[in-house]
């Protein structure tokens, strides 16, 4: 091996991964290194090494980049949230088109150009959902915050700068209650104590908040007095809800919610519909950024009044509904049932008839459409979960071959794996990344595919 675990070295920084971390190469054998940037020379120390590779964190910066900026953020090293916050943001922008760019060079048999990255105007801020865990610091105190990357250990929170202000504003005021209170807070290793996590999410154009507070248990001491706290000091709040998770888990929220405050969900508005927003329903993190992917993907779509489009992964149909005003008929597939039901109060919230939405595995339920029910859709639209989609779907989509088929995806990797599959009758039309996460190595990308001409 030509380095060893716990050598120092001085390195190039040659290129930037997929993920924003620093490349360097020592006698061919690369080095992944946190916090670097392209044409950086660092002192690192190698923290671990494997047969392919190895990893580096730097010691010190010996040249720095002209893009690298001091962070505003004390703790984004350690949190993960904002992997490339020690870097100019329109830098970062043109990153992520690089990295995107880089996969579909390696992957793909037709020469794609990816586009510019389309960023935020202000990103700060942006992000209307915040999942705050409840714990014991080191010297024994109730403490909210972040989980440190890749552990369990809580980072205090002091400001983030992609949360929005009202939600951390508000999480502090229910720690403080639950200290004056001596509220007992949740211990993962035992599996006793009450509280687990404060969730907020918050319209961003209505400044609607909802309050989740997330229990082992069934009941809050002093619940009601709880309550018309949080009322009294944050009008905004329309909601609060009580959610029960009794399971020894990582998973966040239980599937019980018990309404202590209105009527257990809230309002937002993208583009010129209403959104309605409950506990579990998936609605896009950063509500601007979204209205920009979905108009850009329906001006690519080209939908026609004649069009039957499925939209896969619908959610609460928030694209759905966009789609609608265009097309003759919108089915869309989500497989959380109370999305569904969300997606069908939306539509008629907004007046919009000619959707229909199914609650199911969009695996099965695409397949039933097609095979059993003969609906032949002449658009199909994309969003699935980081995984990609499925074999099953990608070769229904084949066997069918609507004349156009739009992508959305929020993991690159699994997005080049599918067109790889899907170049067989598709031709690429454009990609273009959209920045949903500033500051943040994730990148979600727009695709269009058409139906190549039968020669």
């Amino acid at each position: 091996m030509p380095v060893e675990k716990n050598k120092e070295y001085i390195v190039e920084i040659i290129d930037n991964g997929y993920e924003g971390e620093g490349i360097a190469k020592i006698n061919g054998f690369t080095i992944f290194i946190p916090n670097c940037i392209k044409g950086e020379k660092v002192k690192i120390l190698i923290v671990k090494v494997l047969k392919s590779h190895a990893f580096g964190k730097i010691i010190e910066i010996l040249k720095k980049s002209p893009n690298r900026v001091e962070t505003d953020c004390t703790t984004y090293k350690r949190c993960g949230g904002c992997d490339l916050r020690h870097i100019k943001y329109e830098e970062t922008l043109k990153m992520k088109q690089n990295a995107v760019q880089s996969l579909v060079n390696k992957t793909l048999k037709s020469k794609v150009e990816v586009q510019s990255t389309l960023g935020m105007e202000n990103p700060y801020n942006y992000r209307n959902k915040a999942q705050y865990p409840v714990g014991i610091n080191k010297e024994g105190k109730p403490v909210i915050g972040v989980f440190a990357n890749r552990t369990h250990e809580i980072i205090p929170i002091k400001e983030c700068f992609i949360q929005n202000k009202n939600s951390q504003k508000l999480a502090k005021f229910i720690l403080d209650f639950i200290i004056q209170n001596n509220i007992s807070i949740y211990e993962e290793k035992t599996g006793k104590g009450l509280i687990r996590h404060i969730v907020t999410k918050i319209g961003i154009k209505t400044n609607e908040i909802m309050c989740i507070i997330v229990i082992n248990g069934n009941n809050i001491p002093k619940e009601k007095e709880l309550v018309s706290k949080i009322t009294e000091k944050f009008p905004e709040v329309k909601t609060i809800v009580k959610n029960i998770n009794m399971k020894n888990t990582n998973v966040i929220m239980g599937k019980e919610n018990i309404n202590l405050y209105g009527d257990g969900y809230i309002k937002d508005k993208l583009g010129e519909f209403t959104f309605k927003i409950s506990p579990h329903s998936f609605y896009q993190v950063n509500p601007i950024q979204a209205e920009k992917l979905y108009n850009l993907a329906i001006e690519n779509a080209e939908i026609s009044k004649n069009d039957i489009v499925f939209d896969l992964y619908c959610g609460i149909g928030t694209i759905s509904l966009f789609i609608a005003k265009y097309a003759k008929k919108v089915f869309g597939i989500e497989i959380v049932e109370e999305a569904v039901e969300d997606a069908k109060e939306n539509a008629k919230m907004n007046k919009v008839e000619n959707t229909e939405f199914i609650a199911g595995d969009v695996e099965i339920i695409l397949d039933k459409l097609i095979n059993q029910d003969k609906i032949i859709p002449d658009i199909i639209m994309v969003d699935p979960p980081r995984k990609g989609l499925d074999n099953r779907s990608i070769e229904n989509i084949l066997k069918i071959a609507p004349k156009k088929v739009i992508y959305i995806s929020c993991n690159p990797a699994s997005l080049v794996r599918d067109l790889r599959k899907l170049e067989e009758k598709y031709e690429i039309d454009r990609m273009k990344p959209i920045d949903m996460f500033p500051f943040s190595k994730h990148c979600e990308v727009a695709t269009t595919l058409k139906l190549k001409k039968i020669k």
